[in-house]
């Protein structure tokens, strides 16, 4: 079933078609629903629904200079792995021995050992040695009474997956652009030191585009003018794998494909534009790591290419030296909007309006998704079919640019591509290493 929210300001021939619900306004959160969708620790409604799907948690070229990582996912400090032959694992911070860190450990053929008093684990969180029990009392089976607390970890995209939830795991999405050939990606990091929950409203909320992205854009070189074109026309519209949204602003018709195909608010934590994802991953109640994957396809001279390896960096969230939010990039702009809404905003404040329908639209799937889950039903979006999984095809307006592929010039006046080839334009900080890795597949001069 599609359900539909069709908003429309100015003027008035953009009428909204006969099957969609006007929606003017909502009743904010009270303080218990908040709290509910806000919450994302084991055991609470909305961090059991959250633990329902694979999350990306690092990428593949981490681990090209190191074998072990600290995460924290969720509220649970963890330790993401990979053994010398080559498979990740994810286990609990401490050991269960007598709690030392085992993200100070080290990796052996197979699984990863404390380097407190040498116990080993296995990917499964088995205890395969301990060294003195296994000397001392050789018979008596200790360390098969011992584990470690252990979760699912897979590959795909470049990232690396983790799993916190109830078995049979669902599968973890091959989105179709993983598929994608003759493109350069990169993965970019932030941590945002707010709930995930404001995060992910920004994804679902194209008005905002206008102001924070164009017109404060505007304001911050210290321009009057001139301001971004009006959005006359705003519809949701909830599908498989999340909420599309569709816009109209001033010079644009119904046929433009921002209206025709419209963007994604992918389920349950992430924003699809058609070049990139985002994701917004709980790290606990009051931080979020931001996870982007980005795909620039090479111009038409340079293909055939293939990317070696898919390059990860972390991008800085304040001024080293004022700690002011950065705001010079998108992404950086939409952090100050989601940090500068408070660690977890009190939503009985809000007043709701008539562009905030996706909002409420995605507030009350997750409600309804928690019923769902309460009564032993997998909730939206969760994927268990291979035949499915072989390929999943999302809404992209840019879809044949990024498949068929562009030449150089034809990047260069792109409203979006083109700005991409002097700057990365989305987050702060890219690494001068994977801005000339860029610049040598696009083939830009040096």
């Amino acid at each position: 079933m599609l359900l539909r929210a069709s908003l429309v300001k100015e003027p008035p021939h953009f009428a909204p078609a006969a099957d969609c619900v006007r929606i003017h306004a909502s009743p904010m959160l009270d303080p218990a629903k908040n709290k509910l969708l806000t919450s994302v620790g084991r055991g609470t409604p909305m961090g059991d629904l959250l633990r329902r799907y694979w999350m990306p948690i690092a990428a593949l070229s981490e681990f090209d200079s190191q074998s072990i990582k600290p995460v924290r996912l969720m509220g649970e400090d963890l330790t993401l792995y990979k053994d010398m032959s080559g498979t990740f694992g994810l286990v609990d911070r401490h050991c269960p021995h007598r709690c030392a860190d085992m993200s100070y450990g080290f990796v052996e053929q197979c699984g990863l050992r404390c380097n407190y008093h040498g116990w080993l684990f296995d990917r499964d969180g088995r205890c395969l040695e301990q060294p003195y029990e296994d000397v001392a009392q050789p018979k008596a089976g200790f360390r098969d009474k011992i584990r470690i607390k252990a979760y699912p970890v897979e590959s795909t995209g470049g990232l690396i997956w983790a799993y916190l939830g109830p078995q049979p795991a669902p599968l973890v999405p091959n989105w179709e652009p993983f598929t994608w050939k003759n493109g350069f990606v990169q993965i970019v990091f932030a941590d945002v030191p707010c709930n995930w929950l404001q995060c992910q409203e920004n994804s679902v909320d194209p008005l905002h585009f206008e102001w924070m992205h164009m017109n404060w854009s505007v304001r911050l070189k210290d321009k009057g003018g001139p301001y971004s074109p009006r959005h006359l026309k705003l519809a949701f519209e909830e599908f498989d794998y999340g909420i599309v949204y569709r816009r109209i602003r001033e010079g644009m018709s119904e046929q433009d494909p921002m209206w025709k195909v419209g963007r994604v608010c992918l389920w349950p934590n992430a924003l699809f534009t058609g070049d990139h994802f985002e994701w917004r991953v709980p790290i606990d109640d009051e931080n979020t790591l931001s996870v982007t994957w980005c795909f620039s396809r090479v111009p038409k001279d340079r293909e055939p290419y293939v990317q070696e390896q898919i390059p990860a960096w972390r991008g800085p969230v304040r001024e080293a030296d004022t700690g002011r939010l950065i705001s010079s990039h998108v992404m950086n702009q939409d952090f100050v909007a989601w940090v500068g809404q408070g660690t977890i905003p009190d939503r009985t404040h809000e007043h709701l309006g008539t562009s905030d329908a996706g909002i409420i639209m995605m507030r009350q799937r997750f409600l309804k998704d928690i019923e769902a889950i309460a009564r032993g039903e997998d909730p939206k979006a969760t994927i268990r079919d291979p035949e499915v999984n072989r390929c999943i095809s999302l809404p992209i307006a840019d879809r044949k640019n990024l498949t068929e592929g562009q030449t150089l010039e034809e990047i260069a006046k792109h409203p979006l591509g083109g700005g991409q080839l002097s700057d990365y334009v989305f987050q702060a900080g890219q690494p001068r290493e994977v801005r000339e890795a860029y610049a040598k597949a696009m083939g830009l001069p040096e």
